[in-house]
């Protein structure tokens, strides 16, 4: 898997992903998740000591880049257009979950 380096607004995450589109879902999916969890572990960079939490605060477009922050080749992406991607991949995860824990089986 390939590194790379997303911005948007506040937020300067590195991320490990098979693409730029999944590197950016990802990105979006830690900001999120300072505002609605999705699970018991909070999400916080590696680098940021818990006691220094400052909450990410995403602009209109994420850049995304093989090659470091502030690339002037980095690739643009909308961010409300990641931010629909990721709501329907954890609204369809959360079914998923509903139907494999929650609702009883038919036969």
């Amino acid at each position: 898997m390939a590194k790379y380096y997303v911005q948007s607004g506040t937020l300067r995450t590195v991320v490990q992903a098979e693409s730029g589109r999944k590197a950016a879902i990802w990105a979006v999916h830690q900001a999120m998740q300072q505002v609605i969890p999705l699970d018991e572990q909070p999400c916080l960079p590696a680098a940021e000591p818990a006691g220094d939490r400052r909450l990410a605060v995403l602009s209109a477009t994420l850049r995304v880049s093989e090659r470091g922050f502030d690339r002037g080749d980095a690739s643009t992406r909308s961010t409300l257009e990641v931010v629909t991607e990721w709501n329907q991949m954890v609204s369809a995860l959360d079914r998923l979950e509903r139907m494999l824990f929650h609702e009883p089986l038919a036969d």
